[in-house]
């Protein structure tokens, strides 16, 4: 197997564009007050960003796939994002594997 080294390049960039993202976040974050309100409507990215990747799958696939999305919509009301998307993940494993 191979990589291309304008692959390689572009998953480089990626990377780098998201550490330093996620770096800049946490640098203004430690120097920032932030109100009840806010920290609040911070609180909320998170799920709605998960759904705004989910739907399109629960949309326009199978039943295995719509279901399993519908379940991790309503774990990511509970549960921290990464265990309602490895419950996502789960699921439409079984369900797939059920055959449905």
């Amino acid at each position: 197997m191979s990589l291309d080294p304008a692959t390689l390049a572009a998953i480089l960039a990626m990377a780098t564009a998201t550490l330093a993202t996620r770096l800049a976040g946490a640098f203004l974050v430690r120097r920032m007050t932030l109100s009840p309100r806010l920290e609040r409507a911070l609180n909320t990215v998170p799920p709605a960003v998960l759904m705004a990747v989910v739907a399109p799958t629960a949309l326009a696939t199978g039943l295995a796939e719509t279901t399993a999305c519908a379940l991790t919509a309503i774990a990511a009301l509970r549960l921290p994002m990464l265990a309602a998307a490895g419950l996502g993940v789960a699921t439409v494993a079984v369900l797939r594997a059920v055959g449905l």
